[in-house]
């Protein structure tokens, strides 16, 4: 494609969900230029609407945490876990990590729309339904191919390019970073239902992870909102939908149907939306930055749902990669591998070695073991809160050997 102009920009970030409205303010109030291009119109559904404590410590740095106050999202907590007949809770008013104790469960059509308008607010220019075709890393300059709605097209060349385009995930595909994730294909059936749960046991100030009592790697997320509605999913490896209906929503049903404690709760619920379905969703990419850019959260790597930490590595992210940007701008002299891969792939192996505990069962041995101490409890809530970059916590200095010596201590017989 040969771009009939190019636009002179200092910063362009694509997309203009959290990680790129967060990263494009923060740029913004150190005085740079910065361009965003979103391809879709807003607001647009997508998930990952149980947000972590951690998050609002972006939103807070971004200037964004009145506004989203403000919004009448449903207050979160913590998040509890059900299996077979055990119960458990985690509240973030009880963590080990200082920092922020409550958080927010969106509707992320609202909730990244919000985001985006303040960071436009700011004087971020955001132009939606304008989609990068093509990449040119070789010059002095990055430069972009853009393709407006209409079909016309057009380029823009910058100094440096932020990609926080989610699971579009455009300059991994763009520029060959792509490359296999450790984790097995796994499938995400979700809809919002008006759940009219009648539990006064029920805590809509948390997540609720159930987990299916036959099968421990397939699990189900209930994410309550403000309106008395509520985000509901089942994630499980392909094999385990073998022989189930192909209608999604009778899917979904079926798995709920064989999970007592939530086909109870969930019994009066009406289903008034489509059934949506995500297929091997985890991602990873051979390198997180190179000369002119740098990836931001799911576009360079996501694991899985499980603990909501999609939007937290994302944020947190943002933050990093704009902090650091600011200073090369400046004219300092920066190392993206030190200063930003590095430390940010800390806090993914966290939450990487949790989530493989998760499915391996023993993190869920901890999570529901009757007997745990106070101040362990307490460091776990600090990572479920999203604190996983916290090297003050054992169980986030040393994942992997602390996961497996306190799961020997709390092993559920199998």
């Amino acid at each position: 494609m040969n771009p009939v102009e190019f636009e002179r920009r200092r910063i362009l970030v694509i997309g203009a969900g959290p990680s790129g409205a967060i990263a494009a303010a923060l740029l913004k109030r150190n005085g740079h230029d910065v361009l965003v291009l979103e391809r879709q119109r807003f607001p647009r559904f997508s998930i990952g609407e149980s947000l972590l404590a951690h998050c609002l410590d972006f939103v807070e740095e971004a200037g964004m945490l009145d506004a989203v106050r403000a919004a009448g999202f449903q207050v979160k907590h913590g998040a509890a876990f059900s299996w077979d007949g055990r119960y458990s809770e985690f509240d973030f008013r009880e963590k080990f990590t200082p920092g922020k104790d409550s958080t927010f469960q969106v509707q992320r059509a609202t909730f990244d729309a919000l985001l985006a308008d303040q960071a436009a607010a700011q004087g971020v220019e955001i132009r939606y339904e304008e989609e990068i075709v093509s990449v040119d890393m070789d010059g002095p300059k990055p430069r972009l191919g853009v393709r407006r709605l209409d079909g016309s097209h057009y380029g823009v060349e910058c100094d440096f390019v932020l990609d926080g385009s989610g699971y579009g995930r455009v300059l991994p595909r763009l520029l060959d970073l792509d490359t296999p994730s450790a984790f097995p294909v796994r499938r995400a059936l979700f809809t919002h239902v008006e759940d009219r749960i009648d539990d006064p046991a029920f805590d809509r100030e948390k997540i609720l992870v159930s987990v299916h009592p036959r099968f421990r790697d397939v699990w189900f997320w209930s994410i309550p909102f403000s309106d008395g509605r509520c985000s509901v999913g089942v994630v499980a490896e392909a094999g385990r939908y073998a022989g189930r209906p192909e209608d999604l929503q009778a899917c979904l049903q079926q798995f709920i149907e064989e999970t007592p404690h939530l086909a109870r709760l969930l019994r009066n619920a009406r289903w008034d939306t489509p059934v949506r379905v995500l297929d091997g969703y985890s991602a990873n990419v051979k390198r997180l930055h190179g000369p002119g850019f740098a990836l931001l959260g799911n576009a360079a790597e996501f694991l899985d749902p499980v603990f909501s930490s999609g939007v937290t590595i994302a944020m947190r992210s943002a933050s990093m990669a704009a902090g650091l940007l600011h200073r090369q701008l400046s004219g300092e002299a920066v190392d993206w591998e030190a200063e930003f891969a590095v430390p940010l792939k800390r806090g993914v192996d966290t939450f990487r070695a949790y989530v493989e505990g998760w499915y391996d069962g023993s993190f869920q041995d901890v999570i529901f073991h009757p007997g745990s101490s106070a101040e362990i409890r307490r460091m776990i809530s600090s990572i479920l809160a999203g604190y996983a970059w916290d090297a003050s916590n054992p169980y986030v200095a040393e994942p992997k050997r602390r996961l497996r010596v306190l799961a020997e201590l709390c092993a559920t017989p199998r």
